[in-house]
């Protein structure tokens, strides 16, 4: 009996270390002043960094940058500030830009197209490091299986069905061999 609740536990543990409690962000503004990553209007050129002040990074969550006849690049600090880099650290021109904070710290973004990080388009993400839940507060524990992603939900499902059909094997395995040794005696 052991051994189907040992992997129905590893299959979950393997299925929620796979995936963890990390989120994609989209990168802009929640103001309708910028769709995706774009030079921001001339009266809001610290547009991107307050949509990061406004969002709360963890290790491991993606930003998702989407744009057209631009870049992202991640740079070091005093690249950021002259807004100029040669060799960034990450380059993407593709359109379609997803980048994993995989560190506490902080990131550097900015458009390797030239004029629009003087422009504004730049932008610090503050990561903070991935944080032990608390034992106690069940309405700290209530409200971060809200904000789970559906994906999440699935895998508790999936592994509350799986620990249920093989108790229920097992159940039948060994309803089976009580019926074999009565009969056989």
């Amino acid at each position: 009996m052991c051994s189907s609740k040992g992997l129905s536990v590893f299959v979950f543990v393997f299925l929620l270390l796979l995936h963890g409690n990390c989120i994609e962000f989209e990168v802009g503004d929640t103001n309708n002043l910028t769709k995706g990553w774009q030079v921001p209007p001339l009266n809001h050129p610290h547009v991107y960094n307050q949509w990061a002040q406004n969002n709360r990074f963890k290790v491991n969550d993606t930003l998702h940058f989407t744009y057209k006849k631009d870049s992202v690049m991640v740079v070091t600090d005093s690249e950021y500030d002259k807004c100029k880099c040669s060799q960034p650290l990450y380059f993407s021109n593709n359109g379609d830009t997803r980048v994993v904070l995989d560190r506490p710290g902080l990131f550097f973004f900015m458009s390797g197209v030239t004029g629009h990080c003087e422009r504004g388009q730049k932008m610090i993400v503050k990561v903070l490091d991935v944080e032990t839940p608390p034992q106690s507060h069940h309405k700290n524990a209530a409200l971060r299986l809200i904000q789970m992603k559906p994906i999440m939900i699935g895998y508790f499902l999936l592994y509350f069905t799986l620990s249920f059909i093989l108790d229920f094997i097992d159940f039948i395995k060994f309803f089976e061999q009580v019926l074999y040794e009565i009969f056989l005696l």
